[in-house]
């Protein structure tokens, strides 16, 4: 069963955050939410989320995945953590998967590891000033290599869909999805 490690910093976008949880567990992926520092984590919005552990605690293990949910401030916080950045380079020269959505891709970028490819975030966030070497594109998910990068809220169903895709399957992801009853776009008014 794959593993997969969620960064959590104050000031999360909660939406993303507990929908990348919620939708990987339901994959029967294992997940751990581990805070930037001891205790609860007040979200962007206010939600109080319960980390499962430190990440200090968190980066004893392995993982096959990390996903950095965005919001502000809560990227800026992660963007400012050297445990955060050293993280996101040793997946990316590992071959693991990295991932992140809304402002959170920038964390990407600021570590290196979007340089030559192609990513998305929330409009704005890749500076092309900033980030050069990045193919900044606007599409909901980008997948490049082992690396998946989502623009926001809205897309936090379809990133975890594609999350759930590559630990998990074509079959898995379509049986989480199958369960969520969502409406096909061309049906929406």
């Amino acid at each position: 069963m794959a593993i997969v490690l969620i960064p959590l910093a104050e000031g999360a976008e909660e939406l993303e955050t507990v929908t990348i949880i919620d939708l990987l567990r339901r994959a029967s992926i294992e997940v751990v939410v581990a805070g930037l520092k001891p205790g609860p984590v007040r979200c962007s919005r206010g939600t109080v989320i319960a980390p499962d552990m430190t990440l200090d605690d968190a980066l004893t293990r392995d993982y096959d995945m990390v996903v950095l949910p965005g919001g502000q401030p809560g990227a800026t916080h992660l963007e400012a953590d050297p445990r955060v950045i050293a993280l996101v380079k040793r997946m990316a020269n590992a071959q693991r998967y990295t991932a992140a959505i809304c402002a959170a891709p920038r964390v990407l970028a600021a570590a290196g590891v979007l340089d030559g490819r192609r990513a998305t975030g929330f409009p704005g966030t890749l500076d092309p000033v900033r980030f050069p070497h990045v193919r900044i594109e606007e599409q909901p998910v980008v997948t490049d290599g082992r690396i998946v990068t989502s623009r926001g809220p809205g897309t936090a169903i379809d990133f975890a869909l594609s999350l759930i895709d590559l630990l998990a399957g074509r079959e898995q992801r379509e049986r989480v999805q199958a369960g969520l009853q969502r409406p096909a776009a061309h049906h929406l008014n």
